[in-house]
């Protein structure tokens, strides 16, 4: 990894499935915590979407730029999706649904390197 916010993504979406599966482990429900980790993987997915098209725009576009544009518009969706999912489940899963989208968000860091490493955020 090649720069500060796509490795904090991978910690923080990492940190925070662990504590999610450790809610789940604990059978709580979804609560302020999870959702506020949410919403900073959110920012930070954001940030990093803001960061990518901001160097799309000033230089060179990779070979699979639809592709890279796909990305782009699914990442800052998974934090979304699952807060929306997990506050709708009321069993001990709502917490699990907040596990895969941290998970979800540090594969797609990794994966968006390995298929783009030219972008260099």
């Amino acid at each position: 990894m090649n720069g500060a916010v796509p490795t904090t993504i991978i910690v923080a979406g990492l940190a925070l499935a662990g504590y999610a599966l450790l809610m789940t482990a604990l059978n709580r429900r979804m609560g302020a915590g999870l959702l506020a980790g949410l919403g900073v993987l959110e920012i930070l997915l954001l940030v990093l979407v803001g960061i990518i098209v901001a160097r799309l725009v000033g230089g060179p576009r990779p070979a699979g730029l639809a592709t890279l544009i796909g990305y782009l518009i699914a990442m800052p969706l998974v934090p979304v999706i699952a807060g929306f999912w997990g506050a709708l489940e009321r069993s001990r899963w709502g917490p699990a649904v907040i596990a895969v989208a941290g998970l979800v968000a540090a594969v797609l860091m990794v994966r968006l390197h390995e298929i783009w490493p030219a972008i260099h955020v």
